[in-house]
């Protein structure tokens, strides 16, 4: 099965690129959008390629690269009280949430931001830029992830 590519979002100051490269990985949990659970359930495999996004930061934008270290599984945080992302109708025979591992890949020189790649025709399609698009977990074409990655290693415009 060929490599599938993503892009999660984080904010920054909750878990960031800086956090991911420091723990080596981490468990993507917390997530609560039925359609982004879909796609870590049942289409994120190990060895998978993650661009990290870092939202609700100045810039918002692509801060580097992570991939998927585990196959799908029960996200724990569903059934712990104590967690932000407690769900008290969630069974832990049938659970509700999931989460996959990933691990840190490389941090980009800069973040690539919004703008900029709403501006890169490469990008036109990108789901994750679409406006109104809030999901947390979106697929990304092989051809766009190698357009990102190509615009990692440009110096910054000015």
């Amino acid at each position: 099965m060929p490599t599938r590519h993503w892009l999660c979002k984080s904010e920054p100051d909750v878990y960031s690129i800086d956090d991911l490269e420091r723990d080596g990985s981490t468990g993507w949990d917390g997530v609560r959008n039925y359609q982004a659970r879909n796609f870590m359930r049942d289409s994120m495999r190990p060895g998978d390629r993650v661009l990290f996004w870092h939202s609700n930061a100045d810039p918002a934008g692509v801060a580097g690269v992570a991939k998927v270290a585990g196959k799908p599984r029960p996200d724990p945080s569903q059934f712990d009280r104590r967690s932000p992302y407690f769900d008290p109708g969630s069974d832990p025979d049938d659970p509700t949430w999931m989460m996959v591992d990933v691990a840190f890949v490389s941090r980009f020189r800069e973040v690539i931001p919004l703008d900029r790649l709403r501006a890169e025709p490469a990008l036109a399609g990108m789901l994750a830029l679409k406006r109104g698009n809030r999901l947390s977990v979106t697929p990304v074409t092989p051809e766009e992830f190698e357009a990102v990655m190509r615009m990692s290693r440009e110096r910054k415009r000015v």
